[in-house]
């Protein structure tokens, strides 16, 4: 058994130099061994990515898997209620949300995938529409919800991307949205339920948005103030 003279590591008897600090290994009484395999790797490798298309194919049949055994589950028991939608929905919504992506992870495909994630939702939100009988309130109420939500968010996609505002523009654009989203959402609940929009909370939540978005476009519009706020809060 050899040891290293400058650090002292134990050697291997195939070692022909240290392995931690590589100070060549001279030991007349021990010659190093050269037939015998080396205890470590000598070359490097990495362990190869795994394949997406593969991944996309486990993903599909795990989220199929379940949705068919829910449904045979739903018709031998014989329920007066349709649970399994519930279910093929979910796994639906999470399969158009998962592997899409997976396979064509670009750019251009932005729009198109972010419009099959609200048409998931819509579809998904219909379903539970099904099952309670309620396709009035999925007309009136869930799915003018459901655009909304989504035209924020195309409306974020195409605005907020790396590169195309600062941080301080995207906060203002963010808070904005949120104000014209709650007054949507009180506009679409009254017009369900009362026939006629009144807006109270909703512009309560609009107020606050705008006395935040004041102080916002005051320190954009400033240098001085924008520096400021960016190297106070590392914007």
């Amino acid at each position: 058994m050899s040891y290293c003279v400058n650090c002292g590591v134990e050697l291997d008897a195939t070692a022909s130099f240290c392995p931690l600090c590589h100070t060549p290994v001279c030991n007349p009484n021990q010659p190093v061994d050269e037939t015998s395999p080396k205890p470590f790797p000598t070359e490097r490798k990495e362990v190869p990515p795994a394949s997406k298309l593969q991944g996309a194919i486990l993903i599909s049949t795990i989220l199929a898997s379940v949705a068919v055994c829910c449904g045979v589950l739903n018709y031998f028991l014989r329920t007066q209620r349709i649970w399994c939608l519930y279910v093929i929905g979910a796994a639906l919504m999470i399969w158009i949300w998962t592997v899409p992506p997976l396979l064509h992870h670009k750019k251009d495909t932005f729009r198109l995938q972010l419009l099959a994630d609200i048409l998931a939702i819509a579809v998904y939100v219909s379903l539970i529409a099904v099952d309670l009988d309620g396709w009035d309130w999925y007309w009136h109420l869930a799915l003018p919800i459901i655009l909304l939500l989504g035209a924020l968010f195309f409306f974020w996609g195409l605005t907020l991307g790396p590169g195309k505002r600062s941080t301080l523009t995207s906060i203002t654009l963010v808070v904005g949205s949120i104000g014209v989203f709650a007054t949507g959402v009180e506009r679409f609940l009254d017009l369900f339920f009362r026939g006629s929009w009144s807006p109270s909370w909703s512009l309560i939540v609009l107020a606050v948005c705008v006395i935040l978005i004041i102080p916002l476009t005051v320190v954009r519009r400033v240098p001085a103030l924008r520096e400021e706020v960016r190297r106070r809060f590392h914007l």
